[in-house]
């Protein structure tokens, strides 16, 4: 794999669309900052990408992977409810 800055601008953009996408697939209120679901977008893309290609659904085509989109989709929805999962529980109760 050959990293370009093109390379890398085009996952910076593709990671903060699974961010969002990953945001609206999780159910119900997160009280997270919009970067932080930019961030956890940027890492399940990285990370599904090395996920899909390890599981060999990832086809080098010149249009869009949808299997591979399916995964980092998947994982960012994990990974924003698992943080805002931990976010709810950190929040101080008042009585």
């Amino acid at each position: 794999m050959e990293f370009t800055v093109w390379g890398i601008v085009t996952a910076l953009v593709v990671g903060l669309i699974v961010g969002a996408l990953g945001r609206l697939v999780v159910p119900g209120r997160q009280n997270m900052p919009m970067w932080l679901h930019m961030v956890i977008g940027v890492g399940a893309a990285l990370l599904g990408t090395v996920l899909a290609r390890a599981l060999g659904i990832a086809t080098q085509t010149a249009g869009i992977d949808w299997a591979e989109l399916a995964v980092q989709v998947v994982l960012a929805a994990i990974a924003v409810a698992l943080v805002a999962g931990v976010g709810r529980r950190r929040a101080v109760s008042r009585y």
